[in-house]
C-alpha cells in the first residue's frame, strides 16, 4: 500500500508515540476495503503502541477505520483510505491519539477541553482538495482533546450515495449532529465561535485589552506575512489580525514561478509563512475580520482599528494587506445555487463532478488551466469568455485546444444559473454578436473571472480608492491616510502575483518604519508628545 519513502516518512512520525493506540477497520468486499486493510497492518506493524481491535461494524461506512486513544477514550474517524492530501491528516491523528503535542494555543486547548455535549462531526471531503485536510485536521484535534467531540473525515468520491442525498456538490462540507454546519475552509477559532456561545464575546474582550501596537499589519496573505517579518525584523511591537492565514494562496494548487522554487503548492507555501512569521514576536489574531479603521486626530496618535466581533485596536501604524477573493458573476441563480454547482475551486470540487458536464466562465489563465483540469475528470467542459479573443497564454490556450473534451465559445455573456431549486442543471448565456440566446445543460459551473480587491471595509475611512476598489498607493506603500500603508492584491499595483505581493508587504513595512522615527508619538487624547 505504501511505497518505501512513505513508509520511512510515517516511521520516522510513529516514533514519537507516548501512550498506546488502537485501530479498527470496517470492511465490505470492495476493493478499496483490501486497500484500507493493508494501510492499516502497516501502520500497526510500525509501532508496539499500535494495535488492531475487532469492533461491530454493523452501523459504520465500509470502508472506514477508527483511531481510538486507549488513555484518553477519543475517537477519529476515516470513511475512505486517506491518502492524496488526507494522509498527512492520518498522521496527525496517530499522533494526537498517542500522546504527541497538538500545536494549539493553551487557551484554545482548555475551551475545546471545556465544552459540554456531545459534538458528532461529519466531514465530506475529495482527497484532491487542498483546503480539506485543514478543516479534518482542526475537528480531529478536537476529537484528540475531548471525548465527546468525534469527527469522521468522509472520501465523498466513495460514498457517492450519501453526498448525493444531502446534495453536496462542494468540499469540504460540515455537518454537525446531522445538520450542516460549515461549508468551505474553517478553522478551530471558528468552529469554537459558532459552538461555543459566548466565545466571541470573550476573544472580543481579550482582543480589546490589548496594549497598542507600533505597527498592526490588516491581512495574513503573502504581503501581510512579509510586512509583519520586516516590521518585527526592526524590533517594534507587531500584530496581524488576519480572517485566515495564507489568504487567497490557500487555494493555489501549483506554483511555479515563485523564484528559486521550482515547485510548490499555495498550502505548503502558506505553511512555510506562517512558520517564518512565528519565529518572530508577532501577535497573530486569526480568524478575524476588519469592520473599520479610523484616522487618528493628531499625527502620530493612534489608529483605531475596529473588527467585527466588536474589538478595538489602537496602533501608530498599519499595513493593509487584506487581498482579494474571486469575481462573481453577479447574475440571477449564482447565490442560490452557490456550493450546490456554482463553485470557484476546480482543484477542491471537480471530483465531485466526475463523468459531468461542467462549464468555466473565463478565458483568461485560470480560466484555461482550469478546464485543463476538469478535463481529466470530467465528461465535458465547455468554456465560456465573454471577450472575441482569448486571455491566457498561449501554451495554455494550445493544450485545451488538443483535448477533445473541451469548447470554447467566444463572445459568450453569461445571464443565469438555472437549476431545479436543489443544485444547478444549466446556464443561459448571450451571444453578443448576434444577440442569441443559448442554454446549457450542466451539471456545474466553475467561475474563473479574476479577483476582487477586499477593501469594503474602508469605503468610509478616507482612505483613497480607484474605481475598481484598490488601495492607491505610492512607491513606498502610502496611502492617503496618514501613518497607514497597503500591500498586495488590494492595491493599485499592476500586477497580481505571491512575489510582488510579498515585496510590497516589505516596501509597506519599511515605509511604515520609517513614517514612526520620523513621526513623534503623540497621545491623541491631550495630543501631548509621548
Amino acid at each position: 500500500m505504501l511505497d518505501t519513502q512513505l513508509k520511512t516518512q510515517l516511521a520516522t512520525y510513529l516514533a514519537n508515540l507516548k501512550t498506546p493506540v488502537e485501530l479498527a477497520v470496517f470492511l465490505d468486499q470492495g476493493v478499496k476495503s483490501k486497500e484500507l486493510n493493508e494501510l492499516v497492518q502497516e501502520i500497526a506493524a510500525m509501532s508496539p503502541l499500535i494495535s488492531i481491535v475487532e469492533l461491530d461494524g454493523a452501523n459504520e461506512r465500509a470502508p472506514s477505520m477508527l483511531v481510538k486513544s486507549v488513555e484518553k477514550n477519543t475517537q477519529i474517524r476515516f470513511a475512505g483510505v486517506p491518502m492524496g492530501h488526507e494522509f498527512t491528516s492520518l498522521i496527525l491523528a496517530l499522533l494526537h491519539s498517542g500522546g504527541h503535542p497538538i500545536k494549539l494555543d493553551e487557551a484554545i486547548i482548555e475551551q475545546v477541553r471545556q465544552l459540554e455535549g456531545e459534538f458528532v462531526f461529519e466531514t465530506y471531503v475529495s482527497l484532491s482538495c487542498q483546503n480539506c485536510p485543514d478543516v479534518v485536521q482542526a475537528l480531529n484535534m478536537m476529537a484528540a482533546i475531548n471525548p465527546n467531540i468525534t469527527n469522521v473525515m468522509i472520501d465523498g468520491s466513495e460514498f457517492g450515495q450519501e453526498v448525493q442525498s444531502k446534495n453536496i456538490l462542494s468540499v469540504p462540507a460540515v455537518y454537525l449532529n446531522g445538520e450542516a454546519f460549515a461549508q468551505g475552509r474553517i478553522s478551530v477559532a471558528e468552529i469554537l465561535k459558532k459552538v461555543d456561545v459566548n466565545a466571541g464575546a470573550r476573544e472580543a474582550k481579550s482582543i480589546s485589552n490589548k496594549e497598542a501596537f507600533d505597527l498592526l499589519v490588516l491581512g495574513g496573505g503573502p504581503a501581510g506575512a512579509a510586512s509583519a517579518i520586516y516590521s518585527a525584523r526592526k524590533g517594534i511591537r507587531t500584530g496581524v489580525v488576519a480572517d485566515r492565514f495564507g489568504g487567497q494562496v490557500q487555494n493555489t494548487m501549483a506554483i511555479e514561478n515563485f523564484i528559486s522554487v521550482n515547485e510548490t503548492t499555495g498550502p505548503k507555501l502558506v505553511a512555510n509563512l506562517e512558520s517564518h512569521v512565528r519565529d518572530y514576536d508577532v501577535d497573530i489574531m486569526n480568524g478575524q475580520r476588519v469592520k473599520n479603521i479610523i484616522e487618528a486626530d493628531v499625527k502620530g496618535g493612534y489608529i483605531t482599528v475596529e473588527l467585527e466581533n466588536g474589538a478595538t485596536l489602537k496602533t501608530r501604524s498599519a499595513v493593509l494587506a487584506t487581498g482579494a477573493r474571486w469575481r462573481e458573476m453577479n447574475v440571477p441563480g449564482e447565490q442560490e445555487y452557490r456550493g450546490k454547482g456554482v463553485a470557484y475551486c476546480p482543484h477542491c470540487d471537480g471530483p465531485l463532478f466526475k463523468g459531468k458536464s461542467v462549464a468555466v466562465i473565463g478565458g483568461g489563465n485560470s480560466g484555461i488551466e482550469a478546464a485543463i483540469d476538469l478535463a481529466g475528470i470530467v465528461s465535458h467542459v465547455t468554456v465560456l469568455e465573454f471577450d472575441t479573443t482569448l486571455r491566457a497564454d498561449a501554451v495554455l490556450q494550445e493544450k485545451a485546444r488538443s483535448m477533445g473534451n473541451i469548447d470554447i465559445i467566444m463572445n459568450a455573456q453569461t445571464t443565469e444559473v438555472t437549476g431545479d431549486g436543489s443544485k444547478v442543471n444549466g446556464l443561459n448565456y448571450t451571444d453578443r454578436e448576434s444577440g442569441e440566446s443559448h442554454h446549457l445543460e450542466l451539471a456545474g459551473i466553475f467561475v474563473q473571472i479574476g479577483l476582487v480587491p477586499n477593501s469594503q471595509f474602508l469605503e468610509d475611512s478616507g482612505v483613497e480608492l480607484t474605481n475598481r476598489g484598490e488601495i492607491i498607493v505610492n512607491n513606498n506603500g502610502e496611502t492617503s491616510m496618514a501613518g497607514v500603508y497597503a500591500a498586495g492584491d488590494v492595491t493599485n499595483t499592476p500586477y497580481k502575483q505571491i512575489i510582488i505581493a510579498m515585496g510590497s508587504g516589505a516596501t509597506a513595512a519599511l515605509g511604515a518604519f520609517d513614517y514612526l522615527i520620523r513621526t513623534p508619538q503623540v497621545d491623541s487624547e491631550n495630543n501631548q508628545a509621548a
